[in-house]
């Protein structure tokens, strides 16, 4: 797969942006804050429907407006398709398919795919269990584009859930049950079903990505760092010790183990023994205290988490493992991503370069952001087209554009025209600190495209 064009209008920095793409590698260069990670965040949208930066759509539109234009024409396997998305800084999103219009955005899913490398990716090995969902539902919805559609009909089913939790305990705490609080707990039943139903095929198609992906994971792993003990994943669940009965053992992951399996049925039904086993707590608490929302997957190294065990260049070794792992998945299912590589050079040092390096080679689209040319390895930079962003301040504010007095420019030296592939990205410019609500899958991944808004759970200890 690659982007022929993609062209934006108000989105964020950009007052207007009409970009010609080809295979191959594109470099996006100029300093920090001028807009240059604005360009590949669209295109991260657009395959994803969320950003990886910030949770509220309207932070995406450029100040004063009401509305940014996304577009971009994408080809795979020969089929040329344009998604049209327009993003509202208030109100519903709406989407096109090469004109035609869609039911909802999500249609667009699938159309575009990509991989994001960046510094932040650190903290999928050291960070909080949310990030390692994000990383793990993007890859899942990338496969299985129905799910962008069940995960956000499990927030929405979440949220209703615990604001009935809410008023139940409300009704308790007073000292009798109102009114308000009985029809509470009689409608709980309901949404129990519900959300174990669509927390049922999150897991099973969560787990199906880690067993999927052990492998590559591995052998990456093994590859970047050979000195190191052995990587693989485990996925743990707020429900692990019910499904050991059941002769499930999800948490026990050993290097010679495959991850387990589980069908979207036996999580239904483990989810909704689990629902009815804490209804008290969960009223108590006033939030849903099971379900994928506070699930986690545990990055290992030999017998010990890498959380909290992994050296610096453990953990880096490890982010950059897992971004590998899932580009090779999406090569084995068949379609290659678009590659991006938000201002990452600058982060790793020569032996982690040479990895992306040898990834470029291979993928049939990369687009790369750099803060200055010097970042981009030799080998790239030989072969890349360069394009120089700048903002001005103008009369509309500050405006991102491609500079027309250094730019398109051809790589530094004469190389073999290599076919590159690329990912998803974050931009180097300020973002919105992401915020926590009254539940979700994750705030990352589990905007529904339609209103623009995502939502995440806090963890707490079950």
């Amino acid at each position: 797969m690659f982007v022929r064009s993609l062209r934006l209008s108000d989105f964020r920095s950009w007052r207007s942006l009409d970009l010609d793409l080809t295979p191959g590698v594109t470099v996006f260069s100029g300093p920090n804050g001028h807009g240059k990670t604005n360009i590949v965040e669209a295109l991260g949208y657009l395959a994803h429907l969320s950003s990886h930066r910030v949770n509220q759509d309207s932070a995406l539109v450029r100040d004063g407006q009401r509305q940014a234009v996304l577009s971009a024409t994408a080809v795979n396997h020969g089929r040329e398709l344009t998604a049209h998305l327009v993003v509202k800084a208030h109100g519903t999103n709406s989407a096109a398919v090469n004109r035609t219009a869609c039911r909802s955005p999500r249609d667009l899913l699938g159309i575009v795919r990509t991989t994001l490398f960046a510094p932040e990716d650190l903290a999928l090995v050291r960070g909080e269990p949310e990030q390692r969902r994000a990383f793990l539902d993007e890859i899942t919805v990338a496969r299985y584009p129905r799910l962008g559609g069940v995960r956000a009909d499990y927030d929405r089913a979440l949220r209703q859930r615990n604001a009935l939790l809410r008023r139940s305990s409300m009704a308790l705490r007073s000292g009798y049950m109102t009114e308000d609080g009985e029809a509470a707990l009689a409608t709980l039943d309901v949404w129990d079903a519900q959300l174990a139903r669509l927390g049922g095929q999150i897991m099973s198609a969560r787990m199906q990505v880690v067993h999927d992906i052990s492998p590559h994971v591995a052998a990456t792993y093994q590859r970047i760092a050979p000195e190191s003990r052995p990587a693989h994943l485990a996925y743990t669940s707020t429900v692990d010790d019910a499904l050991a009965d059941l002769g499930i053992m999800l948490g026990s992951s050993a290097p010679d183990r495959e991850p387990a399996l589980v069908t979207p049925e036996i999580a239904e039904a483990t989810l909704l023994g689990r629902f009815a086993e804490r209804r008290d707590r969960e009223i108590e608490r006033g939030t849903t205290l099971t379900g994928p929302h506070r699930d986690d997957v545990v990055l290992m190294l030999g017998d010990r988490p890498a959380k909290g065990f992994a050296s610096h260049g453990e953990s880096w070794s490890y982010a950059l493992t897992l971004r590998l792992a899932a580009f090779q998945l999406h090569r084995a299912d068949g379609t290659e991503p678009v590659v991006i590589l938000d201002d990452v050079f600058a982060e790793l040092d020569r032996a982690r370069r040479r990895h992306l390096v040898e990834l470029a080679a291979e993928a049939e689209q990369v687009l790369i952001t750099a803060a200055v040319d010097e970042d981009i390895p030799d080998e790239l930079r030989a072969i890349a087209t360069f394009h120089p962003v700048r903002a001005r301040v103008t009369a509309d504010g500050r405006i991102s554009e491609i500079d027309p007095e250094e730019g398109p420019a051809e790589g530094l030296a004469e190389g073999p025209a290599e076919r590159l592939g690329g990912t998803d990205g974050p931009d180097g410019a300020g973002g919105a600190d992401r915020t926590e609500d009254d539940g979700g899958v994750d705030s990352a991944s589990s905007t529904d495209g339609t209103t623009g808004t995502a939502v995440k759970e806090a963890d707490d200890d079950a």
